[in-house]
């Protein structure tokens, strides 16, 4: 069905830096277009200082909703006026919903990750799990894990006080999943690993631009029966990726995770369910296969 903006459109977007790689706007706008729905999805450049500006706009503008990212989706939560439960829980919004005037706050990147491993028949209950990363990707991913079942997890920041308030908030609300946090270092993430059944990278290192990087210095901490997860989508294959297949291990990349908690904030704004095959199918005609 075509693609219909007229006057009485609606407008949705996302504010982060840096979003040039980003394939949220391809997501939502091919959904828009299939359903037929006046909706126009932009992404608008915005750091830490000039986020307060930004949110000012969205409101006065009318936007219908945007979604958050790298680094604003714990610094948004004080400019909204209603924050759901379980962002409050995580610390972190993903999705904002403008409601005649009324910004709302929901983050869908928890249960956008677990439905991903899901998909991939990754079974995670019951489990222990290495967390890199306890930033606004990082909570959300930890904290859904432990509500999903999740047995233990061990998570690693270079904030060391950060990484520790999230195993806290964790071992506080969830408390069948036991959590620790700690400073990132090699040799912390070595012995974590030494007893873990899945790493799971939510720091920035290995996304577009810094493809290079990577939270592991030695490959010969990746055993073969270790699953290794990481939440960045570009490139499909990043660096750790690459290390862990080198490995033998089953590995899984954040494509899915952006689909689904996409689906879900598509959901939040528009009431419609976004089709997810489409959508999927589509980004691989246009990059290849994720893989």
């Amino acid at each position: 069905m075509a693609h219909h903006l007229n006057g009485k459109a609606k407008l949705v977007g996302l504010l982060g830096y840096p979003i040039s790689h980003s394939l949220s706007p391809q997501m939502h706008n091919t959904a828009f277009s299939h359903l037929g729905l006046g909706y126009a999805y932009l992404t608008f450049d915005t750091k830490e200082d000039n986020l307060e500006d930004v949110v000012k706009s969205m409101r006065v503008l009318n936007v219908k909703g945007f979604n958050v990212t790298m680094p604003n989706k714990a610094n948004i939560i004080p400019l909204l006026d209603e924050v759901s439960p379980e962002a409050q829980w995580m610390g972190a919004v993903n999705t904002v919903l403008n409601d005649n005037g009324k910004l709302i706050g929901y983050n869908t990147d928890g249960r956008g990750y677990v439905q991903s491993l899901r998909e991939a028949g990754i079974a995670f209950e019951g489990k222990k799990i290495v967390v890199a990363g306890a930033g606004g990707a990082g909570k959300a991913v930890c904290v859904q894990l432990a509500v999903d079942g999740a047995r233990e997890i061990v998570i690693l920041d270079m904030n060391e006080e950060a990484a520790v308030a999230l195993s806290n908030t964790i071992n506080e609300k969830i408390p069948s999943c036991k959590a620790e946090g700690m400073v990132f270092s090699d040799e912390n993430l070595k012995e974590a690993l030494r007893t873990a059944d899945m790493l799971t990278n939510c720091s920035p290192l290995g996304m577009t631009p810094h493809e290079d990087k990577s939270i592991i210095a030695d490959p010969s901490v990746l055993r073969r029966d270790l699953i290794v997860s990481d939440v960045v989508y570009k490139p499909a294959k990043t660096k750790l990726l690459k290390m862990a297949e080198a490995a033998g291990c089953k590995t899984i990349n954040g494509f899915g995770m952006m689909i689904w908690q996409g689906a879900m904030a598509f959901k939040i704004w528009t009431g419609e369910d976004m089709p997810v095959d489409l959508v999927r199918q589509k980004f691989l005609e246009t990059m290849g296969s994720t893989k």
